[in-house]
């Protein structure tokens, strides 16, 4: 099949002086300001060699003028094809990964793109359905062979399109949704650490749940029992039911959608749960001032809003963001009680994320020791040689 995306010789993108460096130490991307020149001619999605300033060969992937990112390596190795033999092997390879990894989770990421050797291609599983996102144009044209190994490796009952991510825009690709595999109701339901969920692929928010934080829900098992337990930006009540589930005798969860909260209402029911827990619709940057104001007080605070940016130029404001949602959970907080508090941005890294509970701290006028940092679940492996698979940061604090 990739055969019929290269015309004639093989395209060769050509590096600048120096710029290999980065590539050859394993980063997957090639960004259209570290090419010298292209040799051969190539349509958006079909496949180039890289080769650095002196002709060495770096790796093979698609490439697409339209973005930033203009080649998405594929294979370091030059003899290796690029064909449904090839999407086989490394599909396959990222199934026994999770194998090891998360061998009971019934929901969880199967592919993670770039951090599986296949960039742009996201593959989630929930019970017995998919849900497969393909971020970018070369991936894009692989879809249906895709779908089609990936019925024969794992016989789902189906499998949904996510492909309403405004990154495919970049791509010069159009938004779609909508069953590839299999007719079935896209709201499924599956169990995590013994509650049932219920995930809207069509609809949810990223493909439908946050599996992301699977391991990170489990941190509130010795800090929730007897609590009282605040989860801002609850989304549909997975940290708020998994702090029931660990005994806290009252929970609270705000979020500022209101179908977010009628289904974190609906899993308290399902588990059984609802008489310790409500829900609510509000904006948890005024709920969080509003309780404070109150005087309300709590033993555990959970922080995990959305990304507060998309980009390195909005960060300030993303840090002005995250900085007050911490120093207002601190102050709800009573001594000795502990604040779960994370981040999805991306641009935000580790050491300034700290940097900014800390310095909420210091004006709030608490002192916090760390107890815990924790990352993205291990079916979201970080590529070290590529930063931007290490997104999610989740500290565990004590404040005093």
């Amino acid at each position: 099949m990739a055969s019929a995306f290269v015309r004639g010789a093989e395209p060769a993108v050509r590096l600048l002086p120096g710029r290999h460096r980065r590539v050859a130490a394993g980063h997957p991307w090639v960004y259209a300001t570290e090419v010298a020149e292209i040799e051969g001619e190539f349509a958006p999605g079909d496949l180039v060699r890289v080769v650095d300033a002196r002709g060495r060969f770096l790796g093979r992937g698609y490439a697409n003028p339209a973005s930033q990112i203009l080649v998405r390596l594929l294979t370091r190795d030059p003899g290796e094809r690029v064909d449904r033999d090839f999407f086989r092997r490394r599909i396959a390879a990222a199934l026994e990964y999770r194998r090891r990894v998360a061998p009971r989770a019934e929901a969880c990421r199967l592919v993670f793109g770039e951090a599986d050797f296949l960039p742009a291609l996201i593959v989630d599983r929930f019970g017995p359905y998919l849900v497969l996102q393909t971020l970018a144009l070369g991936m894009d044209r692989f879809k249906d062979l895709l779908v089609e190994v990936l019925v024969e490796l794992l016989q789902p009952r189906g499998i949904y399109e996510r492909n309403d991510v405004n990154v495919r825009l970049l791509e010069g690709l159009e938004l779609r949704t909508g069953h590839l595999y299999g007719d079935f109701d896209p709201l499924v339901t599956f169990v995590e650490h013994g509650l049932r969920f219920a995930a809207d692929l069509a609809r949810g928010q990223k493909t439908g749940f946050f599996l992301d934080q699977r391991e990170n829900r489990l941190a509130l098992k010795d800090l929730a029992p007897g609590a009282r337990v605040l989860d801002a930006f609850c989304y549909s009540g997975a940290f708020a039911l998994h702090a029931a589930l660990f005994g806290a005798r009252e929970v609270v969860g705000v979020d500022i959608a209101p179908a977010a909260v009628e289904l974190a209402a609906e899993h308290a029911r399902l588990n059984g749960l609802a008489d310790r827990c409500r829900f609510y619709a509000a904006n948890a940057f005024d709920e969080l001032r509003r309780l404070a104001a109150a005087q309300e007080k709590f033993d555990l605070v959970i922080l995990d809003p959305p990304a507060f940016t998309k980009s390195r130029e909005a960060l300030p404001g993303a840090v002005r963001g995250y900085k007050e949602i911490n120093l207002r959970a601190m102050k709800l907080l009573r001594p000795g009680g502990f604040l779960v508090t994370c981040s999805c941005s991306y641009h935000l890294d580790e050491a300034s994320f700290l940097a900014v509970v800390m310095a909420a701290a210091a004006d709030a006028g608490r002192v916090l020791r760390l107890v815990e940092l924790r990352r993205q679940a291990r079916d979201h492996p970080i590529l070290p040689a590529a930063p931007e698979t290490y997104y999610l940061k989740c500290a565990v604090f004590q404040v005093l």
